[in-house]
């Protein structure tokens, strides 16, 4: 165990953009430890303004804040590289100041798509990022300025998240597969599907650690985007028409990396364990959905 460790129970931990897919179950993780959860949606809060930040941080003192606001866009931020730079950027970098100002340890959720996803291999979390696309970037810059402010912080990357409340994989897959006879999905790029449950309960534990620093926390295993269809037309008995095919054929506005596979190292030894395999976390998703 690190230094400063958090009791959670009765504790005061802010949760920013808990409206959307991970702030809904950050927020419940914690309400499930016993924590005084100030769950605000971008709405109510609006991290592009500094002001603002400041003025609900004086007013909640939290000990913990969760930013799981963001600009998640990746096409879109291409041709609105301001707003994501606002949103990832900034917004990240006013959290961390006024973090700091009342002495909050601050989780900023970050993302694979910092790597360049040149490597053949797994990035671990000091392998230096070079981002391909502009959300990338924003989000890098994101994770600078938190580490620049000076205050207490953890960066979590993750990748290709899915859960309730919000647009995902999943969904688009298991809507296509009732509208279409036939799918091609690409087979190219390689990364690891997250479980935003999964990762709202790692993300608890290593932030009550007090081992502050940079992690990657996904699911278990590598996937391309085509097995991760057929996983899920699998798990819930859809016949499908699936075929593979190269990136290529699907041309997009931002480039997505080849292989952004996200090496774990050193979560197990700071929280005692790893998130369960994507394969596990995809059957308790549509589970769920059930």
């Amino acid at each position: 165990m690190c230094s400063n460790a958090i009791a959670f129970s009765g504790a005061r931990v802010l949760v920013t953009g808990a409206a959307g897919m991970l702030g809904v179950d950050m927020t419940d993780q914690f309400r499930c430890r016993g924590a005084e959860v100030i769950a605000l949606s971008r709405m109510e809060l609006d991290i592009t303004k500094l002001d603002a930040v400041r003025g609900v941080m004086r007013k909640y003192r939290p000990v913990l804040v969760i930013n799981c606001a963001a600009y998640t866009n990746v096409d879109g931020a291409e041709d609105d590289f301001q707003r994501a730079l606002l949103v990832n950027g900034l917004g990240p970098r006013n959290l961390a100041l006024a973090c700091r100002e009342v002495d909050a340890v601050l989780v900023q959720v970050s993302t694979d798509y910092i790597f360049d996803g040149s490597k053949s291999v797994p990035y671990g979390v000091f392998d230096p990022p070079s981002p391909v696309n502009a959300y990338g970037r924003s989000k890098w810059w994101g994770e600078q300025a938190v580490a620049a402010a000076g205050g207490r912080f953890y960066i979590a990357r993750t990748s290709w998240l899915f859960g309730r409340g919000g647009g995902n994989f999943v969904e688009t897959m298991l809507r296509l597969g009732r509208e279409k006879g036939a799918i091609r999905v690409v087979d190219d790029q390689r990364g690891c599907p997250t479980y935003t449950v999964d990762l709202a309960r790692a993300v608890a534990d290593l932030s009550a650690t007090g081992c502050y620093g940079v992690y990657h926390v996904t699911n278990s295993g590598p996937a391309t985007w085509y097995d991760f269809a057929a996983a899920i037309f699998a798990a819930a008995g859809m016949k499908v028409d699936l075929m593979p095919c190269a990136t290529a054929a699907f041309p997009r506005p931002a480039r997505r990396p080849a292989n952004s596979v996200l090496d774990p190292f050193p979560l197990r030894e700071t929280i005692g364990y790893l998130p369960p395999p994507w394969e596990d976390a995809l059957k308790r998703y549509l589970s769920r959905l059930e």
